[in-house]
């Protein structure tokens, strides 16, 4: 089911003259006729807490001389970034080179011919993890390059675990009677059991998404329609309201993005959080910012009727269609998803890898355990709905999630709500 349904969605969520006036083929048949013109381009990408960017673009422009790269870095916030990045092409600037693009945004870009076509002879695509590769096609046609990837994963306090004398849960229930002997130690008192990301933002579309993959639904169905007001949503729906109904989720989770999660966690007030890789390097410092360092492990993410689904997150390289010196584009491109800069990204950021190498390394493997872990959560990952007006779907989502954690609809409204309103978006009834 769930990889007929990530199939589906590649080959059926297409564009239709109803969507988008800019519908269509690709601007040209042989991807590489637009792909000329060397010298000066710029970099946009969202900001860079690491710095991890501006060492890949100095180690090219040491090289390249007379092809400088010049990094523009945008807000950190996903939803302006992309608006900067829509501005940006819909008065068909050149301002911006290569966009880093959060892997939801392809389908919209592409459809809107704001990006260039790739030929995909170029990049070594077959040593990418395939599900990564998916989300940078557009009807059966390359629009980028996966740079990086992310899977959740269940970070836990394993040291309470093991004083508890219980596993990693593989369900919400086995989650739950964990909690409930964890909490029970005098070394947990104050704590609560499991945090994700629930503010209304980007990421509630992903944990909502999660509930309903891992309940056994989809958001949409393998025909590529919208398919939430189901029993399987429901339940999926059902799990997060009464999390926080029952103080398994505390209430403040309500408004926790990915910083207050991590927080969360790495202050000991949560047994359980669901979080992407990057986590794991915050939370195992040892300089006294993480009270968790050397007593947490990672799990895959529990399910409501069984073994959990990740979303599927990361970032891939497009080129923009109105900027210049495109031909250097490529090559940068290549050079900045390249092994070398891909391990980088990882050491300095737990930024995951695209490459199936570096997950297959028994040296990386040794420096980071989770790897293994972690490439198969890429592996089993869904993505999110790939629609044209993503932006507005991802809103709807957002909107009756959050409402139905609130206690402001009850989840059959809320799914009832959000299906009329996704099928009003796609053109899919």
């Amino acid at each position: 089911m769930r990889q007929r349904n990530r199939l589906a969605i590649a080959a059926v969520l297409t564009c239709t003259a109803a969507l988008t006036a800019g519908c269509g083929g690709a601007a040209t048949d042989e991807p590489s006729a637009a792909l000329e013109g060397r010298g000066p381009i710029t970099y946009v990408a969202g900001k860079d807490e690491e710095g991890v960017n501006p060492k890949i673009v100095e180690a090219w422009n040491q090289a390249h001389p007379d092809e400088q790269v010049r990094f523009i870095e945008l807000s950190s916030s996903a939803d302006d970034q992309r608006q900067q990045m829509v501005q940006n092409a819909q008065t068909k600037s050149d301002a911006f080179t290569v966009l880093d693009l959060d892997n939801v945004w392809t389908t919209e870009f592409a459809a809107n011919r704001w990006i260039t076509e790739l030929p995909r002879d170029r990049f070594g695509l077959e040593k990418f993890v395939p599900t990564t590769v998916e989300t940078s096609v557009y009807r059966d046609r390359l629009y980028g390059v996966p740079t990086t990837s992310d899977g959740a994963m269940l970070y836990f306090r394993q040291d309470l675990l093991a004083k508890a004398g219980a596993k990693p849960p593989a369900t919400w229930d086995e989650m739950r009677q964990t909690c409930e002997k964890v909490l029970a130690l005098p070394e947990a008192a104050g704590m609560s059991c499991f945090a994700g990301q629930f503010e209304k933002y980007e990421g509630l579309t992903v944990n909502f998404s999660e509930a309903v993959h891992g309940a056994g639904g989809a958001v949409t169905d393998p025909e590529g329609k919208p398919h939430v007001n189901t029993p399987e949503a429901k339940r999926g729906l059902d799990a997060l309201v009464e999390g926080f109904r029952s103080g398994m989720i505390p209430r403040d989770a309500i408004t926790f993005k990915e910083t207050e999660t991590r927080r969360a966690f790495m202050d000991g007030k949560v047994v359980f959080t669901r979080a992407w890789p990057n986590q794991y390097s915050h939370a195992a410092k040892t300089d006294g910012s993480s009270g968790v360092a050397g007593k947490f492990d990672v799990a895959p993410l529990p399910g409501v009727a069984g073994p959990g689904v990740s979303s599927l997150g990361g970032h891939s390289l497009a080129i923009s269609a109105f900027a210049k010196n495109k031909a250097t584009a490529v090559d940068f491109i290549k050079f900045a998803t390249a092994p070398e800069q891909q391990r980088l990204r990882l050491d300095q950021g737990s930024l995951a890898p695209t490459l199936g190498e570096i997950y297959d390394d028994p040296a990386m493997q040794a420096k980071y355990p989770y790897l293994p872990l972690l490439k198969k959560s890429i592996e089993g990952a869904e993505p999110r709905p790939r629609v044209i007006k993503y932006g507005e779907a991802t809103d709807v989502i957002q909107e009756n999630a959050y409402a139905a954690l609130r206690g402001e609809k009850s989840s059959d409204q809320a799914l009832a709500d959000l299906q009329a309103r996704l099928q009003e978006l796609t053109g899919q009834q």
